[in-house]
């Protein structure tokens, strides 16, 4: 498919992840690095409460609340400086 036709799909709403190889593709700042970290078990039970009311595992909602946390501390950084 041309790259014209191709935007005019997109822009007009149709389908086009058809035309898309996505077996190669990547998420900017997304790799992934294991790391382990040693949590009382009273925080990985209110970890787990919290998880099931929002309806996501444990592992999801500490990276959101670590990513909203980092995002928080970059934007007073920036803001004091």
């Amino acid at each position: 498919m041309k790259a014209k036709n191709f935007e005019e799909n997109f822009e007009s709403g149709d389908e086009i992840l058809q035309h898309l190889d996505l077996s190669k593709a990547k998420r900017p700042m997304q790799k992934q690095k294991r790391i382990n970290v040693d949590i009382p078990e009273w925080m990985v039970d209110s970890l787990d409460r919290e998880a099931g009311r929002v309806g996501v595992t444990r592992q999801s909602i500490i990276k959101v609340w670590l990513a909203e946390r980092l995002e928080q501390s970059q934007s007073l950084e920036r803001a004091s400086s």
